[in-house]
């Protein structure tokens, strides 16, 4: 009975068992408990009875209890009042060539979100309550090793047909069949789904006693069968996806613009989580390719609504007649919502960067404080962390408590882990620090790398150091060339190649770069997406962890965050995590805005309460006719 114990099962790796023998071990060890409690249940055949008492939520947290879990008439920041109507345009940088995101071919929009429903959805005051959508509720049994969802009778997708537990059935199986890595990493606990009837969809998972699984499923879109039938679902295509979102497509231009208008008769549209929601009834995303002509179009009105990401342009640029007018509204608005790491991503899979010190060599090059002078106006913070603005990234000195999760693999960590705080190189902000330079030179010597004649060349072949930064957005690539001159005045030969986001997309997906400059996001809380960021087995894997990172302490503390039971387990081991990415120099860090700035022509209402992790727009606002009257421009 020993061997059985759930507890005892989370010490096998996932490395040395397939899906099928989680299944099965996991099928003997429920089966082997049934016997010693003296529950005689027979396997049951889809469609009939579960034999067990099971624990009923609406509502569900992936730890502790949901804010609103006692109900609510409407979220606190949505306005059940709010007039529906009128028509916005909003700018994309970028372009697109597919309604399809499920799989890896083409480029989607990124606001393509908003036709879809879940089986559950999040408040935005909140990391992770949610509240059932699709699925009026959800049921589970105490170790959580599976969980089934009541679906409403009302829901149905724009076609008025019924969404379906088959409809989840087939988008799990084609996820796991054909989705981007990144997104079958989500699933990767989840072994099955199966439809016990029409309303009612089981979902199997390869863990116990962690309420992930159950978060992650609850998270799912159909897919509808009816009209996937005879079609290709890994096809990238330009026709309207069937769903049943607030709103659907109402007309595109391919890479240009894409429309997007309300659903009168949504059928959640009464519900107390969409009460006061959706507002606006057309809403058209222009795309871009240059940026100063995207801020042209929204100065000239053409563009309702701007999300400010440049500190040169926010600080400089806005000092309009319209703004002092107040036709014009410029906000900064403090932000809680957790951030992603922001840097330059080293590519482990060029041998030149397999080397720890080569990889501190050049992140110690990198002189933020010179850059914060110079271009950011002094508005960002650094990163030191690759969960910042979180509860989840390491700050100070290591704990004890991350001790004791770090002890374990004492003789595989890099110097510092176990001791010190993470603490980026500091410079003068001059922009000529020569103590940085100094030491960065001796890493790179004692990684055989010296400088000869103001090149750095290997002492063995007499090759140069080359290194390519890749972006595709150019406020990154002007953020860049700073630390590209400062690269040269240490003899390597260095660059930063701007490309369009289509071929941005396919490099990462090959690997095919020296170092890629932006963000990496993260999902709090964390958990079973961190395989495809940063695991062994998805290094391997077309777009999956392109940087080539296969750490076996990343993968253990990975597995360890997967089961964690309680959010101080969680909390305490992904900051461990944190210290040994951050010790290992698998990326330069660079800076975060803990704010928001955003410009918005005055035509707009919007409740008196923000949401804690959100602007809330367009989802919470809506078009005043007397604001809307009144605009000139």
């Amino acid at each position: 009975m020993q061997m059985f114990n759930h507890k005892n099962l989370k010490l096998f790796s996932k490395q040395s068992m397939n899906k099928p023998q989680l299944r099965y071990i996991d099928n003997l060890r429920r089966a082997t408990e049934a016997l010693a409690l003296g529950v005689f249940t027979a396997l049951l055949a889809p469609g009939s009875a579960i034999a067990e008492d099971l624990i009923k939520k609406t509502a569900i947290a992936e730890f502790g209890e949901p804010l609103y879990a006692e109900g609510i008439e409407h979220f606190p920041y949505a306005n059940p009042d709010a007039p529906k109507g009128g028509k916005i345009v909003l700018s994309a940088f970028g372009s697109f060539d597919t309604l399809n995101f499920y799989v890896q071919k083409g480029e989607w929009p990124n606001s393509i979100g908003v036709v879809y429903d879940d089986l559950m959805t999040g408040s935005s005051d909140e990391i992770d309550g949610l509240y059932g959508l699709i699925a009026e509720s959800v049921e589970y049994p105490e170790d959580k090793s599976y969980a089934i969802f009541n679906l409403r009778e009302e829901a149905v997708y724009h076609d008025g047909k019924p969404i379906l537990a088959a409809d989840f059935v087939f988008t799990l199986e084609t996820i796991k069949e054909h989705g981007r890595p990144f997104i079958k990493s989500f699933y990767d606990d989840i072994l099955s789904a199966e439809a016990l009837s029409d309303r009612r969809l089981k979902f199997t998972f390869g863990t116990t006693d962690s309420m992930k699984p159950i978060t992650t499923a609850a998270g799912l879109s159909p897919l509808p069968v009816h009209y996937w039938q005879g079609k290709d679902v890994t096809a990238s295509t330009l026709e309207q996806p069937m769903s049943s979102g607030p709103y659907r497509v109402k007309d595109l231009d391919p890479g240009r613009s894409i429309t997007y208008e309300r659903v009168e008769d949504y059928w959640a549209k009464d519900l107390p989580i969409k009460r006061g929601l959706n507002n606006i009834d057309e809403i058209r995303y222009e795309y871009y390719r240059d940026l100063t002509v995207e801020f042209e179009a929204f100065k000239a009105g053409e563009i309702d609504f701007r999300s400010e990401s440049s500190a040169k342009r926010w600080m400089t640029e806005y000092d309009l007649e319209e703004i002092s007018t107040g036709d014009i509204l410029k906000e900064e608005v403090p932000s809680k919502r957790p951030r992603g790491m922001g840097g330059y991503f080293f590519n482990l899979k060029r041998d030149k960067f397999s080397d720890i010190r080569v990889r501190e060599a050049i992140m110690t090059l990198y002189d933020f404080e010179a850059i914060q002078r110079t271009l950011l106006y002094g508005q960002y913070k650094r990163i030191n962390s690759y969960f910042p603005n979180s509860d989840y990234g390491a700050v100070g000195a290591t704990t004890e408590a991350e001790k004791m999760v770090l002890e374990p693999f004492a003789d595989q960590l890099p110097e510092g882990v176990l001791d010190k705080a993470f603490e980026p190189p500091v410079t003068d902000g001059s922009g000529r620090d020569r103590k940085n330079k100094r030491r960065a030179l001796g890493l790179f010597k004692a990684a055989g790398w010296v400088l000869k004649s103001g090149k750095l060349v290997s002492s063995e072949t007499g090759e140069q150091f080359q290194l390519e930064l890749m972006t595709a957005y150019p406020e990154s690539q002007r953020l860049a060339l700073p630390y590209v001159e400062t690269l040269k005045k240490s003899g390597i030969d260095a660059s930063i190649r701007l490309v369009d986001t289509s071929q941005w997309r396919v490099r990462i997906h090959d690997s095919d770069f020296d170092m890629w400059v932006g963000g990496l996001n993260f999902f709090p809380p964390p958990g079973t997406e961190l395989r495809s960021f940063f695991g062994s087995e998805s290094a391997d894997v077309r777009g999956g962890n392109s940087g080539g990172i296969k750490n076996p302490v990343v993968d253990a503390l990975i597995e360890q965050i997967v089961v964690a039971e309680d959010i101080e387990t969680l909390q305490m081991t992904t900051r461990a995590l944190d210290r040994v990415l951050l010790w290992n120099h698998y990326a330069v860090p660079s800076y975060f805005n803990d704010e928001s700035w955003i410009a918005y022509w005055n035509r707009f209402g919007r409740p008196e309460k923000l949401p804690v992790y959100a602007i809330g727009f367009p989802g919470t606002w809506w078009i005043d006719p007397e604001k809307d009257t009144a605009l000139k421009r």
